[in-house]
């Protein structure tokens, strides 16, 4: 006699156990590919028959994916590009953001599958990195670097923001900010001596 399962509440939804589930998919998809071809031409009455029949079929191969048990992650990267008028290293007053800054940011995920992001900053001067992925393969360690300013008047990388190198051990829908890449212009102002 076979056994019954007791659908239980989970935090995602309800789930069977893995391997009853894969068995119960199994069955049902070998089934009605069974039936699919004991049905002869002759039998078939409606041309809406086969594509109904496909349509079905469709529908069970892709609830079985569904239901493997591959649950998604999503990160995001956060960070800002910003012209340090004065080049003295801090964000004043005089100070403005870049927008249109490109940024790369390139990821290792827990596969080691390597992944290449290109970004660009908007009106804001903020740029955004977002990927949604299977779990297992989530991003495990990235690396943020600008790539060019696009402004002539602000376009030389200031000391320290060549890169940076970090570890995303962030929850699924959390995100990871990255401190600020400053460019400087070729000369200062006279106001800022």
């Amino acid at each position: 006699m076979g056994s019954v399962s007791v659908l239980s509440p989970k935090k995602e939804g309800f789930s069977f156990p893995k391997s009853q589930m894969v068995d119960l998919c199994i069955s049902f998809v070998t089934g009605l590919l069974l039936a699919q071809l004991n049905v002869s031409d002759k039998d078939k009455t409606h041309p809406m028959e086969s594509k109904n029949n496909n349509l079905v079929l469709g529908f069970v191969v892709l609830a079985v994916f569904l239901i493997s048990g591959v649950k998604s992650w999503t990160g995001e990267i956060h960070g800002r590009v910003v012209c340090d008028v004065c080049a003295d290293s801090s964000i004043g007053p005089e100070d403005h953001v870049l927008e249109g800054a490109e940024v790369a940011v390139l990821c290792i995920t827990k596969s080691g599958e390597v992944v290449n992001y290109q970004a660009f900053t908007n009106s804001k001067g903020i740029y955004t990195v977002a990927e949604t992925m299977p779990e297992s393969e989530r991003w495990d360690a990235c690396l943020a670097r600008p790539i060019s300013s696009f402004h002539d008047n602000c376009n030389h990388l200031g000391d320290g923001s060549t890169g940076i190198k970090f570890t995303y051990n962030h929850p699924s829908g959390h995100f990871h900010v990255i401190r600020p890449f400053v460019y400087r212009p070729s000369t200062a102002p006279t106001y800022c001596i």
